[in-house]
């Protein structure tokens, strides 16, 4: 059987601590991507020696920025399919398979896993919550897209795509640093469908330690609240970084 002709794209800033474990359940993967990319946005610690040390092409384009990173990282795959891979996230290991087969639909422009956030413990609340609202968002935020099947993913979904759509659609905001997910979920959906598959990647709960579930899901629901009425850029301000 030929194996999938996929990228992983991985935007990082400062994720040594996150990357060993990143690193080798890609290696374990099965079967293995093409290519994987990540995108560094200045890091000050030991991330860009540890995934040149684990084989993978590095790209530098000179400031920091999820949106402005993903773009870097898809124009220099050259792998038809995509999967934007947070450095705190870890995928099944049949996911590029899983890949392959959602997006063997030719409606379906974007696809992602349903995250389950753990770390130092397992927080089964604020999964759940982010779990229902990638149906809920555009249910009652954009129902005229909701119906032609909208769904509101983040990067903590692993989101996986074509990257003819991607650049069809002109790619993500270079401009934003948060919400930049959700603002590509909409730009694809003039493609196409958008689908959360039921296979859990796990993905770091250390915002949650950090701030506390109730904290965190209120910076959450700030950040989509003012996306949502026009405010792109700036939301870094109140979504502080934690490493």
């Amino acid at each position: 059987m030929v194996p999938p002709d996929i990228a992983i794209v991985i935007p990082m800033l400062d994720e040594e601590k996150a990357l060993p474990g990143v690193i080798a359940n890609i290696a374990a993967l099965s079967p293995a991507p093409v290519q994987v990319i990540a995108v560094d946005g200045g890091s000050a610690d030991r991330s860009v020696e540890l995934v040149r040390e684990a084989g993978w092409r590095v790209v530098q384009p000179g400031r920091r920025g999820r949106g402005l990173q993903i773009n870097a990282g898809v124009e220099a795959a050259t792998a038809p399919l995509i999967c934007v891979l947070h450095a705190d996230t870890e995928l099944p290991i049949d996911a590029l398979a899983v890949i392959e087969k959602t997006l063997a639909n030719p409606r379906r422009a974007l696809g992602g896993f349903t995250p389950l956030l753990t770390g130092e413990k397992t927080r089964w609340g604020t999964s759940l919550h982010n779990w229902a609202k990638t149906w809920y968002g555009p249910l009652l935020l954009r129902p005229h897209l909701f119906v032609r099947g909208l769904r509101l993913l983040f990067g903590d979904h692993a989101m996986f795509f074509r990257k003819v759509d991607f650049d069809a659609v002109g790619g993500c905001d270079p401009d934003m640093h948060i919400m930049e997910d959700v603002d590509l979920c909409l730009r694809l959906c003039r493609r196409g469908s958008v689908k959360m598959v039921p296979r859990i990647v796990r993905t770091s709960d250390r915002r949650v330690a950090e701030w506390g579930a109730l904290k965190a899901n209120w910076i959450y629901l700030k950040c989509g609240l003012s996306w949502n009425f026009g405010k792109k850029y700036g939301l870094e301000e109140i979504y502080p970084d934690v490493r």
